[in-house]
């Protein structure tokens, strides 16, 4: 089964080009045959949103080449160990610098020099970093199965056909937003290449030119895009929102969704991971406003279970305990080094997701929190997201807050807040929690550091504490 269905289309604003049908098909093939020059091993391409990124990936994926995506803008120093560790074939539009050893640049690459290295198991297709533009990531390995099964499962859940036009508003290493790119070639639908990005102008004057009928984004886009008072009856076309990437504030699921429903649209939440290539559930549309705060019941050909502290597992509604998740879309497994790369699927379809959450009586998954996003308030243990979502909750000024844990307090990053909102945040945390005000730091900062995924960057704010 191909990714590309037929008529799919990839509208590249920068350079003016479209390109659709044999003219598609021959830009894949030429890549696929560069691609096919290079040593053995798994490639690394650094992927920006624009069309020769979008041409390399389907190149590798149509060929049957393992591709590893990697953020343009990673730092320096990891992507040199991640070189170190993976011993790729080749990176792909390399950075403007001088390759490590063992390489040599070419053509706006830098390719290994020996030819024969680990070859990838064969049904490896892609290979995703865990985190962000720090850290030291493993790679997310995803079959060509697994991709394909959930391009599909959304396609079918989103009632995405080939009319539809979806802008690039994610970027295309973060698997959400490749989500969207694959789940509308698939169905031979068209996507409209623009690097700005929701927050940008260009993007925008993309929507309206090429008629654009979808806008997916995370919840920071839609916090921003309310401060920026988003109207969709400007943008006639646009008949689809969707929602993933973290939990929005049932508030704005309210708002957008009336928004949206005024115009004559619809508005999908979604729930993923990576790991799960990525998504796992969609709220229908059409029940959304009456499952307010819920994530979905699981795609067609998934299902759920929570798994509860003495480690069975059950399906019985209201009980808590951590997500399971089993469907044809869950990783192979992760890998830290090249040798890892050989090894078949080691999860079996089961993806035990860190996440904790509970089932209602229709299957609708509701999400609580993280296994890992927990702090310490003076010994007392504290779900690090309660705390966010309780200070938006307390009507003292703030939208956008990240808490990071910080010994036996939790300081909150607050943006926009001057000293005496973030003074009112701490006692509204302090008298809901019944703990000391000391105990909540709450910070002022201009803007909340984001990854590139639209996600707030944790790691760099632990680091401030």
């Amino acid at each position: 089964m191909s990714l590309v269905g037929a008529g799919a289309r990839l509208i590249d604003v920068s350079s003016g080009r479209t390109l659709t049908g044999d003219e598609l098909v021959t830009a894949i093939t030429a890549q696929a045959t560069a691609l096919g020059e290079l040593p053995s091993g798994v490639l690394f391409a650094r992927t920006a949103v624009d069309l020769d990124s979008v041409l390399r990936y389907l190149g590798a994926f149509e060929s049957g080449r393992a591709i590893a995506l990697i953020d343009p803008a990673l730092d320096a120093d990891v992507l040199i160990g991640l070189i170190a560790r993976f011993n790729p074939a080749a990176v792909l539009a390399a950075p403007d610098a001088e390759p490590p050893a063992g390489y040599t640049a070419r053509d706006g690459h830098w390719v290994r020099d020996a030819k024969i290295g680990i070859h990838p198991h064969p049904d490896l297709a892609v290979l995703l970093p865990t985190s962000g533009s720090t850290g030291n990531p493993k790679l997310v390995k995803l079959s060509r199965d697994a991709v394909l099964s959930n391009a599909t499962a959304i396609a079918e859940v989103l009632g995405i056909d080939a009319d539809e036009v979806a802008p690039t508003s994610l970027p295309l290493h973060y698997s959400y937003g490749l989500s969207v790119l694959n789940s509308h070639l698939i169905q031979g639908a068209t996507v409209v290449i623009e690097p700005s990005g929701v927050l940008g102008r260009g993007f925008w004057d993309a929507v309206v030119e090429h008629k654009a009928t979808s806008l997916a984004g995370v919840p920071y886009h839609y916090e921003m895009l309310r401060r920026l008072k988003f109207d969709p009856e400007k943008y006639p076309s646009l008949r689809t929102l969707t929602q993933a990437g973290g939990k929005l504030r049932t508030e704005l699921v309210t708002e957008f969704n009336d928004k949206i429903r005024a115009a004559g649209g619809q508005m999908f939440v979604m729930y993923g991971q990576t790991e799960a290539a990525p998504r796992m559930t969609t709220v229908p549309a059409d029940r959304l406003a009456e499952k307010l705060g819920s994530a979905g019941p699981a795609l067609p050909g998934g299902k759920f279970a929570i798994r509860r502290d003495d480690g069975s597992e059950t399906t019985h509604p209201k009980i808590s305990g951590e997500v399971v998740y089993r469907g044809p879309n869950v990783m192979m497994g992760y890998a830290e080094s090249e040798s890892e790369l050989a090894a078949a699927d080691q999860m079996g379809g089961v993806l035990a997701t860190g996440d904790l959450g509970y089932l209602d009586e229709e299957g609708f998954l509701f999400i609580t929190g993280r296994l890992k996003r927990i702090g310490k308030v003076f010994g007392n243990r504290v779900s690090l997201d309660d705390l966010e979502g309780a200070v938006r909750s307390a009507a003292v000024g703030i939208d956008v807050v990240a808490a990071v844990p910080a010994g036996d307090k939790v300081v909150l990053f607050a943006e926009g807040a001057d000293k005496a909102i973030c003074k009112d945040a701490a006692k509204a945390l302090s008298e809901r929690l019944h703990l000391h005000t000391s105990g909540f730091d709450v910070r002022p900062i201009d803007t909340v550091p984001l990854l590139a995924s639209g996600k707030i960057d944790y790691r760099s704010l632990e680091a401030r504490v």
